[in-house]
């Protein structure tokens, strides 16, 4: 096998090149760090576009602005200091103007990371994440450039408590202890403390902090607030920030699929999650991503080579097997909004 896209460090910087015919040791090595699925060549794919939402380069400065201002809390914390940075505003605020005119330029952009990276530190690749979620579903619900800004960054920043949690109890492969899970879910109080005087971040920014584990029903942390006491940024925040946390590969945890994590989701809505962000999210989402391998009601195997849009459920796909399992010789294209007696019964990831 050889591979079809690179494959990132935290930096940014190549780590394996695409081409690049794969090992043993290699696959076993990308396992250990926490690389569970890539992109493998095939010439029945080979004309398949992946698309990013935003760009490598974008993305290396994000996370080295997120990396460099995280990494200062934590050193602190670690000596018992708290740190504080007056321009951690004005820091983030350049990167995220870019982030947003990045995405601005495609106006039906669909919610998909496709770039795998090794990561040091969920933490860092995490807060990206979920800040690009954030606008991508804030551009969807008509928010205006300010509007994004303060979402954007209180997105960026809604984990910034965890900075003063031990990295032994950040890190930790095994499942918490009761004791290291109340340390863990003070991270949104300290997050508030942290942003609420802070000259260059709004307090509705440090709300977001605050709120993004509070859900509708009263069922959240740290105070337990329902319904409309929830500001709608964090609301927001609270639906983007689950669906990375089940899509990403944690310790403990295997990733999610896209479409695992939304039905994860949709189940909670009107109860946890505000429904109309929910039903928004989900019609803005690559639940199944160009390149991904589906098995149809049909018996069928294809892979899905583009995204419909309007029914992000509904995808083309490329037929490659035959109900019995067999090869075609020629594949051929089904487009699955035009076909509504066919469905996606499986995500096919042994095939």
């Amino acid at each position: 096998m050889r591979l079809a896209r690179n494959i990132y460090n935290d930096e940014g910087l190549v780590l394996l090149g695409e081409h690049v015919e794969l090992t043993e040791t290699m696959i076993r090595r990308l396992e250990q760090l926490g690389i569970h699925r890539i992109y493998i060549e095939d010439p029945r794919a080979e004309d398949i576009v992946i698309r990013e939402n935003i760009s490598e380069e974008m993305r290396r400065e994000a996370l080295r602005t997120i990396r460099e201002n995280f990494q200062n809390y934590m050193n602190e914390a670690k000596q018992g200091r708290m740190f504080c940075n007056p321009h951690l505003g004005k820091d983030f605020r350049r990167v995220l103007d870019m982030i947003i005119d990045e995405l601005k330029e495609h106006k039906q952009a669909m919610i998909m990371l496709n770039t795998i990276h090794v990561s040091d530190h969920y933490l860092f690749q995490h807060s990206l994440n979920v800040c690009i979620y954030a606008i991508m579903l804030g551009t969807a619900l008509g928010y205006t450039y300010d509007q994004l800004r303060v979402l954007g960054l209180g997105a960026m920043l809604h984990d910034i408590g965890k900075t003063l949690v031990p990295q032994e109890i950040l890190l930790k492969r095994d499942k918490l202890t009761k004791e290291e899970m109340s340390i863990i879910r003070r991270h949104p109080e300290d997050g508030f403390r942290m942003l609420k005087d802070n000259p260059n971040i709004s307090l509705i920014a440090a709300h977001c902090a605050l709120q993004h584990h509070e859900r509708l029903d009263g069922s959240g942390y740290p105070r337990g607030i329902k319904g409309d006491e929830i500001h709608e940024y964090a609301k927001l925040l609270g639906i983007v920030d689950t669906f990375d946390a089940m899509t990403t590969h944690r310790v403990y945890k295997p990733a999610a699929l896209p479409h695992e994590a939304v039905e994860v989701l949709y189940a909670g809505a009107g109860r946890l999650y505000d429904a109309h962000m929910i039903q928004l999210f989900r019609d803005r989402v690559a639940i199944y991503p160009p390149g991904t391998t589906v098995e149809l009601n049909t018996g069928e195997i294809g892979i899905v080579v583009d995204i419909n849009a309007s029914l992000p459920h509904r995808p083309v796909v490329r037929i490659i097997t035959d109900e019995n399992g067999k090869e075609l010789k020629e594949p051929y294209e089904i487009d699955m909004s035009k076909k509504l007696n066919i469905v996606i019964i499986k995500v096919n990831e042994n095939f």
